[in-house]
């Protein structure tokens, strides 16, 4: 299964906004994705809830991993949304277009 390491870039962690942001992209993606952090078990990236539950703040790892035909295609921007500061970029900013 592909797998990408990501440090998390937001100052506020996966939390608020930057979840919202990262959960809808994550439901856009041709395959199912799963996060996971803090050796706490994989939860479905597309679940607001369960990216919250993770507690992933600001310079923590979080490991995605995917299958299927899309999967490193999807794991390669789940990954570059991760890593950025989605609390510093402006509404609308982040999968636009």
């Amino acid at each position: 299964m592909p797998e990408r390491i990501v440090v998390v870039g937001s100052a506020q962690g996966l939390h608020a906004r930057p979840a919202r942001i990262f959960v809808q992209e994550a439901a856009r993606q041709p395959v199912p994705v799963l996060i996971s952090a803090g050796g706490k078990a994989p939860v479905p990236a597309a679940s607001i809830l369960a990216v919250l539950a993770l507690g992933a703040g600001h310079g923590a790892e979080v490991t995605l991993s995917a299958e299927g035909e899309h999967a490193e295609r999807a794991l390669d921007e789940l990954a570059e949304l991760v890593a950025r500061d989605l609390d510093a970029e402006e509404p609308g900013g982040a999968g636009a277009g």
